[in-house]
């Protein structure tokens, strides 16, 4: 299954605008493996939903990152939430993705995974040893708002992780 939830203009860090189209989808092998370049999810742990703060950005997130070369989404997953909180995931699944489209025309488009997780602590967070996150939060879902805004994208996403929670506990 795939289905087209929402296309939204976006401008970029560096005043780039983008198109974002967001598709809810159960499996991304139709898209091209080398377009892939960023894995990030709704870590749940307990209740609360895992964020990270970027120190580049000096922004609040969601964790995850770049896929790098010969890396597979899903180990880039769990690697990027093991160096970025100090947790383990127990549990995943595909949430949808992003196709991101630069309106300049320069870069090709590109496509961004988003995952539903469920982690687990192994120790406290000390450093990510790429050296981007610098403090980590576990707050309560209906507050990331008050971190990081997304538009429609971002509560399509945050909407989905619910519905995916919800019926674990079912």
């Amino acid at each position: 299954m795939e289905k087209l939830i929402i296309t939204e203009e976006y401008l970029g860090h560096a005043g780039v605008k983008y198109i974002f189209e967001y598709y809810e989808c159960d499996s991304f092998d139709h898209l091209p493996k080398e377009r892939l370049k960023q894995c990030y999810a709704v870590a749940f742990y307990g209740e609360k939903i895992v964020i990270v703060h970027d120190i580049e950005k000096n922004n609040w997130g969601l964790v995850g990152g770049s896929i790098e070369e010969n890396e597979h989404p899903d180990e880039t997953l769990i690697r990027e939430i093991q160096e970025e909180s100090n947790m383990k995931v127990t549990n995943f699944k595909l949430i949808g993705y992003q196709k991101v489209i630069d309106t300049r025309g320069i870069q090709e488009s590109f496509y961004q995974l988003r995952y539903f997780a469920i982690v687990e602590k192994i120790g406290e967070f000390e450093s990510d040893p790429a050296g981007f996150v610098d403090k980590i939060l576990c707050i309560n879902p209906k507050d990331y708002k008050k971190y990081f805004d997304w538009g429609k994208v971002g509560e399509n996403i945050i909407k989905r992780a619910l519905e995916f929670k919800e019926k674990r506990k079912s």
